[in-house]
């Protein structure tokens, strides 16, 4: 699976940027090949707003960019900041429970060599991932990856911000360990999912 992130920060006007979403953009996106879904998520005291679009080949995410160009612009109207887009490849996704309205998102950016990315991966697969999974609020986590960067996004959902806090606290504990294995944190944000519709 491949992934798109459109992100608006300085964002003025989320409310109506979700509808946007929901109008207009949702309804265009489930016409494309290879849609797999959309969400949406908010950190609303700090104007920010982030759309991630999934997809089921790199060729369909990339078909779809010269469709979607207009309406990304016109949701920068509507929402107001600066916009930015980025692309992924979905290397582990895992769900308990599918994210829905109303519940918490944790995002955290990663850098690594990227002829180190696997070894990570297993590790996250192998020790991080049975952690989280055991951590009382789990729905879902998907780990994004750009190969060539070496860059990558850990969206991880909760049931409610005090089971993400506990969470995020959690791995605070073993930012170290990762350090140790050349893994460099970058920025951490906290959202609210508020648009949600997937295949």
């Amino acid at each position: 699976m491949f992934a798109r992130i459109v992100t608006f920060t300085g964002a003025t006007d989320i409310d109506a940027g979700i509808r946007y979403l929901s109008d207009t953009v949702a309804p265009l996106l489930a016409e494309q090949k290879g849609f797999r879904g959309v969400t949406a998520s908010a950190d609303r005291s700090g104007g920010v707003m982030g759309v991630l679009s999934l997809w089921e080949t790199e060729a369909d995410r990339d078909a779809s960019g010269s469709t979607l160009v207009n309406a990304r612009e016109e949701g920068r109207r509507v929402v107001g900041g600066e916009m930015s887009v980025e692309h992924f490849e979905e290397l582990l996704v895992e769900t308990a429970q599918p994210p829905k309205v109303g519940c918490s998102l944790l995002l955290r950016r990663l850098s690594m060599d990227p002829a180190m990315l696997e070894e990570h991966l297993d590790f996250f697969r192998g020790e991080v991932l049975p952690q989280m999974k055991a951590s009382p609020g789990f729905c879902a986590v998907r780990n994004m990856t750009n190969r060539q960067a070496g860059e990558a996004i850990v969206g991880s959902v909760w049931t409610d911000q005090a089971s993400m806090d506990t969470w995020a606290e959690a791995a605070e504990a073993r930012r170290q360990q990762a350090a140790q294995r050349g893994v460099t944190f970058g920025e951490q944000s906290k959202r609210e999912i508020v648009f949600a519709e997937l295949r």
